[in-house]
């Protein structure tokens, strides 16, 4: 399989390469220190953004987005990869679920986000439900026109900086086999709506500057036509729209990936012990070529899975397979820079403490590598009726 780039592939990756050396990487160790991006930052971000035509690069063209092609939105994805997260989330995509708005919440919501005027954040998460979805307790009861609603979410990537939120919340239930399931719906809520408080969440050690957030809902009302799609399918919205999340996070393992081999590289041949360069110790050179074959690996599961995706035949597993090996290689691989960086790779002076600490959550948001591994056996065992 030839994964060599044309022309508007090298264009799209020299641009995003270029953003991300001058606009972003600039401003991390300044983020790192604050645990914030200042507003004025943010703000800068998103104007030059917008100005390279890199924003929203995930929409289609009519609705005023880039109109990337998956293949092309991967790669430039694997170069964003290469910042922080608070900041390289600056310039990333509005969601995808949010092409499923229909009437006025295009205006209200989709197309506000598309040119960067509203912000959004996903809702799905539970102190009680992470994995299992469908045991999610907060709820949404119809009443009238409205539906009023009632729990909490954590764990809720940048509400703080949100204009509204898509919400997942219970229904109603259904029987199945194995007994009752909650029924799952979406809505779009302005993150000022009476009954929702948004609060930040516990420090994390990974992506300082992103923060996560609790949501409280205390008889939250909104007006029936904030539901987005039919009552009881948020799970077809997930299907449709939110299933190449994961391919996005091994495009970010892949690029950080390789920043992080390309720093230990260069402080193999240069650190010296001994009289002569560290990389020439076979303890180290091995280390090397054990990285670069890694991220060899995760890169073409990720393009392979991206090019299906283009086809139109990307199946879950493919998605899986990618998310799983370039998140873990990610986290192997800077395990390993820390090794070779020796004392150095501990400190707050270089970055690479950093991208270790910032490499353990891959595994575990956008589902968990356990839960990967799960979709992986699936696949392979229900064709044999197991």
């Amino acid at each position: 399989m030839d994964f060599s780039l044309d022309i508007e592939q090298k264009a799209v990756v020299d641009t995003v390469r270029r953003f991300v050396d001058r606009e972003l990487i600039p401003y991390e160790d300044e983020v790192e220190r604050l645990d914030e991006v200042p507003d004025g930052l943010a703000e800068q971000i998103r104007d030059r953004a917008i100005e390279a035509g890199l924003y929203a690069a995930n929409m289609p063209e009519d609705l005023g987005g880039g109109g990337l092609d998956p293949i092309c939105l991967t790669l430039a994805e694997r170069e964003f990869g290469k910042a922080s997260y608070a900041l390289h989330m600056l310039v990333a995509r509005p969601s995808n679920i949010l092409q499923a708005c229909t009437g006025e919440q295009r205006e209200r919501f989709l197309l506000p986000a598309v040119r960067g005027e509203r912000h959004d954040c996903l809702a799905m998460t539970e102190p009680g439900a992470g994995s299992d979805v469908r045991s999610m307790t907060t709820k949404a009861v119809r009443d009238g026109d409205d539906y009023v609603i009632n729990g909490t979410k954590h764990f809720i990537s940048h509400a703080d900086t949100s204009d509204f939120v898509v919400l997942f919340a219970a229904t109603g239930q259904e029987d199945t086999p194995r007994g009752p399931r909650n029924l799952i719906t979406a809505f779009l809520v302005d993150i000022d709506t009476p009954g929702l408080e948004v609060t930040r969440g516990s420090a994390s050690v990974s992506h300082r500057g992103y923060h996560q957030c609790e949501l409280a809902f205390v008889d939250c009302r909104i007006p029936a036509d904030q539901r987005l799609g039919d009552e009881g399918h948020g799970f077809d919205l997930m299907d449709e729209w939110l299933g190449a999340s994961r391919l996005s996070v091994a495009a970010t393992s892949v690029g950080r990936s390789r920043r992080v081999l390309d720093m230990t590289t260069q402080w193999a041949a240069e650190r010296e012990q001994f009289r002569q360069p560290i990389g020439k110790f076979q303890g180290v050179s091995f280390q090397l070529a054990d990285m670069a074959t890694e991220l060899e690996a995760a890169e073409l599961l990720t393009m392979r899975a991206a090019s299906r995706l283009h086809s139109g035949t990307m199946s879950n597993q493919d998605a899986a397979m990618a998310k799983l090996y370039a998140s873990e290689a990610l986290g192997r691989i800077t395990d390993r820079a820390v090794q070779i960086f020796g004392g150095m790779g501990l400190m707050a002076e270089l970055p690479i403490e950093r991208f270790w600490r910032d490499a353990r959550v891959e595994r575990i948001w956008d589902g968990t590598s356990e839960v990967q591994r799960h979709i992986i056996s699936r696949s392979m065992l229900r064709p044999l009726g197991a």
